[in-house]
């Protein structure tokens, strides 16, 4: 399973239970995580969320251009 694929699943579970009120759930490690507050679920899924985006966008293409004036 790919990094990408686990943290949507993270992020899925995050939603879950943000839309649901609750604040502690167990994650796919079978760790149990509580969050302090609704803010704090919102702030861990906005980083998944920039991982994600980081994951997916791949390396910077680098284009070297080399000119002359010629003889």
């Amino acid at each position: 399973m790919s990094g990408v694929t686990k943290l949507r699943e993270y992020r899925e579970q995050l939603q879950d239970a943000r839309f649901s009120g609750v604040r502690s759930f167990t994650d796919q490690n079978g760790e149990n995580v509580t969050y302090r507050s609704q803010a704090e679920i919102e702030r861990a899924i906005a980083a998944i969320d920039s991982e994600i985006f980081n994951l997916q966008r791949g390396r910077n293409a680098l284009i070297r251009l080399q000119t002359s004036k010629g003889l």
